[in-house]
């Protein structure tokens, strides 16, 4: 079944942009809603989605269980653009792959649903990337990749993407704006699709909470901070804690599992292990100040500087990909081979969409690199890899 996050607009324009021979009344200039309304589907202002969601799951609900959305007519109220290569997100990933694709001449197009949502736009600060110097945000960091992507011809779009028809040589990208047909297709959306878990998470997310230790845990030297989880990732990630942090609390629900790891971790006269139940994580304009933790029955208020979270794991972003239009792995995370190829000819997939442990900034950025030298040459025909450079 199709989803579609809130807030698209589309409903007419995805009516109108529908063949006529899938059998559904009223799409030449009949309301949608009406026929909504004759299916049973009311107060669609007040659902989750609204009418844009129900609309989508009527038109197309059919079609996705029959496994082919074939969505070819030009609507009439909807822009249509031809490029060489659509770029769904402009994170790290994306923004590399759109600099080479389009310095390499393929008309490019990068789409972003918004700029400030990203893993990387939410980080306050940046410190292990290559040639980056240690106070400039993740946001500004971005901007410049987006920035260099633009120069080099990439046209940068913001539009939600609600549907993909990546059948045949030409691929279609469906937004309320407009619908870009292409050669090639790269989805670059990333993993920050899972909900918070804690109350505080979303509000202090950049201001000391964090997913990725490795990324923020040279920040929090000598002070304390908590890990939350009891899943191998929250091992590695309270290790690698105590070689800043003056103490990790490791909090888990229930006992930790065996494991030498987890041994190892619980040995660390650093590490205070907690069996309890974070209830929220407080804080005030600087950023978080400490953690509400229960344990048995009573509550207690850890004063913690950082807390990192790995309870639910990172949630690969592909709500807008018909189920089976490309392989998934067990994870969730899009299956790519090691050009960042999917199951389907002229789709690539980049970044933290493929769920990949390493969540770092320049592992994206080289899936990126690595995704446009291999379309350079899907597009071209050619056997071999271009070179972006020249010995002599």
């Amino acid at each position: 079944m199709i989803r579609l996050q809130k807030g698209c607009s589309c409903t007419n324009q995805l009516a109108q942009s529908t063949r006529s021979s899938h059998g559904f009344r009223g799409l030449n200039g009949v309301s949608l809603a009406s026929q909504l309304a004759g299916q049973g589907v009311h107060d669609l202002g007040k659902s989750q989605h609204g009418l844009c969601t129900a609309a989508v799951a009527f038109l197309f609900g059919s079609l996705a269980q029959r496994g082919s959305v074939r969505v070819r007519r030009k609507a009439s109220a909807v822009e249509e653009v031809e490029c060489d290569v659509c770029i769904v997100g402009s994170g790290p990933a994306g923004s590399t792959c759109a600099l080479y694709t389009a310095r390499a001449n393929h008309k490019t197009v990068m789409l972003d649903k918004n700029p400030a949502t990203g893993a990387l736009a939410i980080t306050s600060h940046i410190a292990n990337y290559p040639g980056v110097e240690a106070n400039v945000s993740g946001q500004e960091l971005l901007e410049k990749m987006q920035e260099q992507a633009i120069s080099y011809g990439t046209e940068y779009r913001r539009a939600q993407v609600y549907v993909l028809d990546l059948e045949g040589d030409t691929k279609v990208v469906y937004t309320p704006v407009a619908s870009f047909k292409a050669k090639v297709v790269v989805l670059a959306t990333g993993a920050m699709g899972r909900k918070p878990s804690f109350k505080g998470e979303e509000a202090y997310l950049g201001q000391g909470v964090s997913y990725c230790a490795t990324c923020d845990g040279a920040f929090y030297d000598g002070s304390e901070v908590a890990v939350a989880g009891n899943n191998k990732e929250a091992v590695e990630e309270a290790q690698f804690l105590t070689k800043f942090a003056s103490t990790v609390h490791w909090i888990t629900t229930g006992d930790p599992k065996p494991d030498v790891h987890a041994e190892d971790l619980l040995a660390n006269p650093k590490v205070k292990h907690w069996k309890a139940r974070m209830l929220s994580i407080e804080g005030n304009a600087s950023g978080v100040t400490g953690i509400r933790v229960q344990v048995k029955g009573d509550i207690q208020t850890l004063p913690v500087e950082g807390v990192f979270i790995y309870v639910a794991g990172s949630k690969p972003m592909t709500s807008f990909l018909q189920e089976g239009s490309v392989q998934l792995n067990e994870d969730g995370g899009v299956a790519v081979n090691d050009q960042m190829a999917t199951s389907v000819p002229g789709v690539f997939a980049i970044g933290d969409i493929r769920n990949t442990p390493f969540k770092q900034v320049v592992v994206a950025a080289s899936d990126g690199c690595i995704a446009a030298m291999a379309i350079d040459r899907y597009l071209s025909g050619r056997k071999s890899m271009k070179v972006d450079w020249a010995h002599k």
